[in-house]
């Protein structure tokens, strides 16, 4: 292939290391050294974590942990451009500061779904593997690149702002990567048919309404505790979708796979272990309420489960 998800990676990797670089230069940071550290070994994981063996891994992110439980990570001081030279630049740009950002969504989907059988003398353009992942790390590649055109940027903002952001979310960075994984180890450990003989113990048989209920219910439950939808999927698939709705009731896989996930985003919207898509935004806005974005979406959430339980209940029963 000519463009990897490994690429991705390291490409990512290598912004982290230069952000790390800046932290341990910043006089101003008394956790220069500490906070450094805690983002250079996030940039080795993401650069090396397919070539190094996964003991070590686990050591560095150890390390990573133990740092942010002692205190040693701490956001650095940004120096804001004013209030007016913001206005300037506002005015300046106006309509056209979007297009960047705009980009990233519109050129990811071009690319996953233009660009996926594409070969260049005869190997695939985008990873097979991940389409999807490496349409979107190109997507943000050229995003940049239109906004330091536009801009008249340099790579060295690039990395001051990358920094920046990365700063504002803090020890959140780890989250998708540990959660993720989280659902691989629950799955391996046996949960999923924990869960399968628990569910089949009460539900009566051959109730599909209580079973789907169950499902969603359990997608949003476990997304809540685990932060993250794609960390519940394995659980309650092996321990529910597989075993009662494909096999029992014969559901479509694909609507199944499509609602349970829709139903796990609605306990992402509800649960502070997302702190990525929940408590970041409020440190990001400078909210006093860290919980004030949970709060208001809780309520939406709850409203689009609902429907997803009655969506799935009735593709179902219609397949059945």
């Amino acid at each position: 292939m000519i463009f990897s998800v490994e690429m991705i990676y390291r490409l990512m990797g290598i912004i982290v290391l230069g952000c790390s670089f800046y932290i341990f230069t910043d006089q101003t940071n008394n956790r220069r050294l500490t906070s450094g550290c805690f983002y250079l070994i996030y940039a080795i994981t993401l650069m090396f974590g397919r070539v190094l063996p996964p003991f070590y891994i686990g050591l560095l992110v150890i390390f990573m942990v133990l740092i942010i439980a002692g205190g040693g990570l701490k956001k650095s001081v940004h120096i804001e451009e004013s209030v007016a030279m913001k206005e300037e630049h506002r005015k300046k740009f106006g309509g056209r500061l979007f297009i960047p950002a705009i980009l990233i969504p519109v050129l990811t989907l071009v690319g996953s779904k233009g660009l996926d059988t594409v070969k260049f003398q005869g190997k695939p353009l985008l990873d097979p593997s991940n389409v999807t992942m490496v349409a979107l790390g190109l997507a943000c590649i050229i995003a940049i690149l239109s906004a330091m055109w536009m801009t008249r940027g340099t790579p060295k903002t690039t990395i001051k702002e990358s920094r920046r952001l990365l700063e504002s979310v803090g020890w959140a960075v780890l989250l998708p990567q540990l959660l993720a994984t989280l659902g691989t180890v629950y799955t391996n450990a046996g949960v999923g048919t924990v869960v399968s003989n628990v569910v089949t113990s009460f539900i009566p048989k051959g109730s599909l309404f209580w079973v789907v209920v169950i499902f969603c219910l359990g997608m949003a439950v476990f997304t809540m505790v685990m932060g993250n939808a794609f960390a519940a999927f394995p659980v309650l698939a092996a321990g529910v979708a597989i075993p009662l709705l494909i096999k029992q009731f014969d559901a479509n896989p694909n609507h199944i796979a499509a609602i349970s996930m829709f139903a796990g985003y609605c306990g992402t919207l509800m649960t502070p272990m997302a702190a990525n898509f929940n408590i970041v935004p409020a440190a990001l806005l400078d909210l006093k309420d860290k919980n004030h974005v949970i709060k208001v979406q809780a309520p939406t959430a709850l409203i689009v489960l609902f429907f997803n339980i009655i969506l799935m209940y009735c593709l179902v029963s219609l397949h059945i």
